[in-house]
């Protein structure tokens, strides 16, 4: 299995979609999709029951990971894997790299 570039936590963008423009944080990985906080909210309608009544929520729904992107200073960015060299019983790591200023994503 190839490496994600995106993971749980990162700071992202949405680059197209009706939500474009909007940076979240990523809450969760579904698959290829990825459900970023207070982007792409959609209305739900929760029918009455005989405990609840009935109301309307706003909710998160997931986003495909081809319509987001990793941020930097307020824009999109891409990022590239690096391989850092390991010694004795270090291995060597595959770490996510800003392409445009070079800093490590956690």
């Amino acid at each position: 299995m190839a490496a994600s570039k995106f993971k749980k936590g990162d700071q992202v963008i949405v680059i197209c979609g009706s939500s474009r423009g909007k940076v979240g944080k990523i809450l969760s990985m579904i698959g290829d999709k990825a459900l970023i906080e207070g982007v792409n909210i959609a209305t739900t309608h929760k029918k009455p029951t005989s405990q609840n009544p009935g109301q309307i929520l706003k909710v998160e729904k997931p986003i495909h990971l081809s319509n987001i992107s990793h941020v930097e200073e307020g824009k999109a960015v891409k990022i590239k894997f690096v391989t850092e060299p390991g010694e004795k019983k270090v291995f060597t790591r595959k770490t996510r790299v800003s392409k445009k200023s070079g800093k490590k994503i956690q």
